[in-house]
């Protein structure tokens, strides 16, 4: 297998096309493009067909997927808020890929999608790439939980596009501003998740005794607000500040481990108190039982997050060919002093991969073997061959 990747920080959409298109090529020395994925900056959206073309004329992809995004990622770089065009390519023989646009419709039994890739029987994953306003990514991945329990879907939503319409996506030749494309890989190719989440727990874990959809109003039977309150106690002050930049809680996804560590909490954020009854409303629904802990989301621990995942990825298998990595909107130089942070760990940690990826508006990845729609998380992809 042979992976490579070409980067273009020209402004001419057309012209960044074909210098991608050129370096991916001369790099794969007239071998077949098996997959592709193009990434590009929201400046080149309303040019994006025109570089499809560009890319497919000279490539001849038997896939080609690909997304907008508010900031690209090519290498160990990452453009922020400006024009970048970035190309992945796979040659990889044996490997056994299916691609499909799919797209969510009403129906009188409720939601259903249509154009979904064909699944193989044996081991296989998923990369998605989504539209944030049309795309309800989280019911695409719960159905695909019930129906294929063992795929491992990693990708993201698209970026840069501040209303319905302005995204872009990519499938085959054709540009779309809605659904999601994606892409399954088998074979002899196969795909390793990383999903760094980048959060810190603190406290106790607390099981929840009372709630309601997404309202927690008692954990271990008392309000949770006081609960909250109780677990704060143990942090210093500077911890306590850094609350205000968000207060999270991670949901044990198997209630029955009596220990839990890092990878085995899904973290979603506290998006309201409600004084008047005590309750906690987070971004997503928490049943009675449930198992969760309160986490805070700093720059250092996020840092030191996705660096030991990384060097567990370096020991822990084969060397990756390549890698796609998908990294939040709200990381970057919002949450970073130092650029490039996410794409330069990649490069410092597992050597100098190929890597293509794009700052998602939400990052697809596994979670105690179960796939969800993150936030402020990097999601990587090691590309592998069996």
């Amino acid at each position: 297998m042979r992976v490579t990747a070409a980067t273009s920080r020209e402004p001419d959409t057309l012209q960044a096309a074909a210098d991608a298109a050129a370096e991916v090529e001369q790099a794969l020395g007239g071998a077949r493009v098996d997959l592709a994925f193009l990434f590009a900056s929201a400046h080149h959206a309303e040019g994006l067909s025109g570089a499809v073309a560009r890319v497919t004329e000279r490539l001849r992809p038997g896939h080609l997927a690909g997304a907008t995004g508010e900031s690209i990622i090519g290498g160990g770089l990452e453009i922020e808020s400006a024009p970048a065009l970035a190309l992945w390519a796979a040659s990889a023989p044996g490997a056994q890929v299916y691609s499909a646009w799919v797209e969510p419709q009403s129906t009188p039994e409720g939601l259903a999608f249509s154009g979904s890739p064909r699944i193989p029987g044996a081991s296989a994953d998923m990369i998605l790439l989504a539209d944030p306003f049309s795309f309800p990514a989280d019911e695409y991945l719960e159905r695909m939980g019930a129906d294929h329990p063992d795929l491992r879907i990693l990708g993201g939503m698209a970026s840069g596009g501040r209303k319905p319409g302005e995204c872009r996506l990519i499938h085959g030749g054709e540009v779309h501003t809605s659904g999601a494309v994606a892409t399954v890989v088998s074979g002899t190719l196969r795909v390793r998740p990383l999903v760094s989440q980048g959060c810190r727990p603190f406290g106790k874990h607390l099981v929840v005794t009372r709630s309601e959809g997404n309202a927690i109003f008692e954990l271990g039977g008392a309000p949770a607000i006081q609960k909250l309150s109780e677990e704060m106690r143990s942090l210093s002050a500077i911890e306590r500040s850094l609350l205000g930049r968000g207060l999270h809680v991670g949901i044990a996804i198997d209630a029955r481990k009596r220990k839990h560590q890092r990878g085995d909490f899904l973290v979603r954020n506290v998006v309201g108190i409600m004084k008047d009854s005590g309750g906690i409303v987070i971004a997503d629904v928490v049943r009675p039982g449930t198992t969760v802990q309160f986490h805070l989301r700093d720059a250092e621990t996020a840092s030191e997050d996705l660096h030991a995942l990384l060097q567990e990825a370096r020991t822990g298998g084969s060397r990756p060919a390549g890698a796609l990595l998908f990294t939040c909107n709200g990381r970057g130089s919002r949450m970073f002093d130092i650029p490039n942070h996410d794409a330069g760990s990649v490069a410092r940690e597992l050597g100098p991969l190929p890597v293509a990826g794009f700052f998602a508006a939400g990052e697809i990845g596994p979670v105690g073997g179960r796939n969800f729609l993150h936030g402020f998380t990097a999601s990587v992809a090691l590309f592998e061959e069996t």
